[in-house]
């Protein structure tokens, strides 16, 4: 196997992320609430040796449904019942830094790190649902640019939390009476321009030092954000020339900020139809997207493009000129996305809302074991991508013959692993684990920090 391998994820999205995947007879929707059907997907997911699991989540019921499985259920709630049911998969949750609160989120994820025996991972957003607002009292949703200033200092604040308590501070001594060396557990004192947090967390510091950081959004803020913070980055291109340039614009802006830019993975999203031939393939996709309910799609439209459509216009040609490409949905990578979608296809609204129905965005593929390999290999070797994360369209055949078809044809090629090597997420990834950084004020005679006030 050569030294640089693909990283694989699970994606996991009730159902499937076909958006009719819950219609489909392949599909026993009576289990989507049932934790056990999860688990066997992860177990699944483990037997195949797959870098992660990756749960997404949102504090709002944003789509439509009405139409189609679009719940949410609480991710640390789900990622412990996945934890106990497996041993070397790695856990991987969202979280919003616009709707949680630092030390909150850090327990919850030191938890999830301890309790799998590090296994956890972060996926940072700033969530861009603007229903989440009146979730948690507030009259309106931040700017863009906002959430992302908020998300630089939560994610410093987080870590600092993380590094609160230095390695050798557990100490356990039974004999001598000392369970730990107060003296290397520290207060951050923060108190920045949206966050206070005196700290320190009250868990001791987890198998992974810190669990790894992931961030999902391509925007010009998501890609410096990315840059600055991200161990591994989610996602979304349709073309291999869109896909190269974000990856060595992500690489170049990490080097410039002094990072390694081979420590961040990008690992874009993938939802594959697979059949023993192309047509095959083909007929299954089309199977799906048959299904699919105008009032959903269009639904799903508006809320990407601002475009107001009814069903009597399907068949016509998407009206480019009514979208607005200048405020605040056009700062968003989604938006660009299916922006760039409408120019080089020139679809008509039916056509644009089966492109959207299989991954909301994210690349779908159809074809045989043999072509969805091909392709793995043609962005893994083209850089573009790291790895994947694995969207099946539909749970839990759409993973199954991906994992019994596609992955053999990958280890043959030297491409993907046979058998885990290490016990955490952080050498799935290979990456190192890092060294606490206390707070300057814990260090023998400095003076305090200067980024916070005491």
């Amino acid at each position: 196997m050569s030294a640089r391998t693909l990283h694989l994820n699970l994606f996991v999205y009730p159902g499937g992320h076909h958006e009719a995947a819950w219609r489909h007879p392949g599909t026993d929707a009576s289990r989507l609430l049932d934790i056990g059907f999860y688990q066997d997907l992860a177990r699944s997911a483990e037997r195949a040796a797959f870098d992660a699991v990756f749960f997404a989540d949102g504090p709002a019921l944003a789509d439509n449904v009405r139409h189609a499985s679009r719940f949410r259920l609480e991710p640390f709630t789900w990622l412990s019942a996945i934890a106990a049911a497996t041993e070397r998969i790695g856990l991987i949750a969202t979280a919003s830094t616009t709707y949680t609160e630092p030390y909150n989120l850090a327990r919850l994820f030191a938890s999830l790190d301890h309790l799998s025996g590090g296994r956890a991972g972060w996926n940072i957003v700033t969530t861009g649902a603007e229903q989440a607002a009146g979730n948690f009292g507030l009259d309106g949703h931040p700017v863009h640019a906002e959430r992302y200033d908020r998300a630089h200092e939560f994610v410093d604040v987080v870590t600092r939390l993380w590094d609160s308590w230095e390695d050798e501070a557990l100490v356990a001594d039974q004999a001598g009476g000392v369970f730990a060396d107060t003296g290397r557990i520290h207060e951050i004192r923060h108190a920045g321009r949206h966050l206070r947090v005196r700290g320190p967390l009250n868990v001791p510091r987890s198998p992974q030092g810190r669990p790894v950081y992931v961030q999902a959004g391509s925007s010009e803020a998501g890609r410096a954000f990315a840059a600055a913070h991200a161990e591994a980055v989610f996602t979304a291109h349709q073309t291999l020339g869109a896909a190269q340039e974000f990856y060595a614009d992500l690489r170049a802006r990490a080097a410039a900020l002094g990072r390694r830019p081979d420590r961040i993975l990008v690992l874009p999203g993938l939802s594959p139809f697979i059949g023993s031939t192309e047509a095959e393939a083909l007929a299954l996709r089309e199977e799906f997207d048959d299904l699919t309910q105008p009032e959903y799609s269009l639904h799903l439209l508006r809320h990407l493009l601002g475009l107001e459509l009814t069903a009597d216009r399907l068949d016509g040609p998407v009206p480019r000129s009514l979208i607005e490409t200048r405020g605040e949905r056009g700062n968003g990578s989604r938006f660009r996305l299916v922006l760039d979608i409408i120019d080089r296809e020139q679809p008509t609204v039916r056509q644009l809302l089966r492109r959207l129905a299989g991954a909301r965005g994210h690349r779908v593929v159809a074809g045989t074991p043999e072509y969805v390999a091909d392709e793995i290999q043609r962005w893994f070797e083209g850089g573009a991508a790291d790895g994947f994360n694995i969207m099946p369209p539909w749970l839990s055949g759409g993973f199954d013959v991906f994992a019994d078809k596609v992955v053999p044809i990958l280890r043959s090629r030297g491409l993907f692993r046979s058998a885990y090597t290490g016990t955490t997420l952080r050498e799935h990834y290979g990456l190192d684990r890092p060294a606490a950084v206390p707070p300057a004020h814990a260090a023998p005679g400095p003076a305090a920090d200067a980024r916070v006030p005491v």
